[in-house]
């Protein structure tokens, strides 16, 4: 039985994020681990994964902010949106030029409404979208606002278009390769996808499965705290409030959630504002 943190693991093709969590499982000798984000199984990278206590961790982690390398392939477009699904139209991309496409792939930068890939994890009616599309319906979702903080175009050698992307969670580079296809007028599909990190964890601290195998590899939970909140460290009596959960007389720079820590470097709770005060979020002792 291992102490409780996060496995930051770099997924490799084929694998579903589930099969990740299952064989984590297994390396850990528990079966309490979950995952933060999805990753789909032609894409590669950064998945990072809680295990015993941490699992309760991940949801409250700031991984709002996620960075990917992709490749696009336009004059081709897919059921998905990606090189898994079936193709639906095929179109020349002779007319398209280098500057068209940077001038367009410039547009997606910033705050904008992103429509999902119809096979996406989004429920419609208690149903996964993609559910609904393997039985034959057709789907259509709602733009929804997303943040692309950043897209560099990396290389484009026609109809190949490879892209660097940070952006914010729930943003779908397949939707990405979709709308530029659309905006050129040759359709376009993803033909890969690596994810390069996931708000403060990127491949430098990224291990595959083989090689957590050989040595499983932990980000403590308290380095896990303290890498992704601002930090708190307490006095004993304080710290003992905190073991019962109880609020503190502690006003908190900033707004969110706060690691707190005792004196020792345990890692305790999660804390936010409340007025002058903190209040619990989250309890981990």
């Amino acid at each position: 039985m291992v102490d409780p943190g996060l496995v930051v693991v770099d997924k490799s093709p084929g694998m579903t994020s589930h099969d990740v969590v299952a064989r984590v499982r297994r390396l850990a000798g528990t079966r309490k681990v979950g995952h933060a984000g999805t990753l789909d199984p032609m894409a590669t990278g950064v998945l990072v994964l809680g295990v015993d206590r941490a699992t309760r961790l991940l949801g409250h982690l700031m991984l709002t902010e996620k960075a990917y390398d992709a490749t696009i392939r336009l004059g081709v477009s897919t059921t998905t949106d990606d090189a898994e699904g079936e193709v639906v139209e095929t179109r020349g991309t002779g007319g398209v030029r280098e500057d068209d496409v940077r001038a367009e792939l410039a547009r997606f930068v910033g705050d904008i409404e992103q429509v999902p890939t119809a096979v996406s994890a989004i429920k419609v009616d208690g149903q996964r979208a993609y559910a609904r599309v393997r039985a034959g319906e057709q789907v259509e979702l709602a733009a929804r606002p997303v943040t692309i903080h950043e897209l560099a175009v990396t290389d484009v050698t026609l109809p190949e278009v490879r892209i660097s992307v940070r952006c914010s969670s729930g943003t779908y580079i397949r939707a990405i390769a979709r709308d530029l296809g659309t905006a050129l007028g040759v359709g376009g599909h993803l033909t890969a996808l690596r994810r390069t990190a996931v708000g403060s964890f990127d491949l430098s601290v990224a291990r595959t499965l083989d090689e957590l195998a050989d040595d499983f590899a932990m980000v403590p939970i308290a380095d896990a705290a303290r890498g992704t909140f601002a930090s708190i460290d307490l006095d004993e009596e304080q710290a003992a409030h905190v073991r019962f959960g109880r609020p503190l007389d502690l006003a908190l720079p900033g707004d969110g959630a706060h690691a707190v820590f005792a004196p020792g470097g345990e890692f305790l709770a999660l804390y936010e504002p409340h007025g002058a005060r903190a209040r619990p979020v989250a309890v981990f002792v």
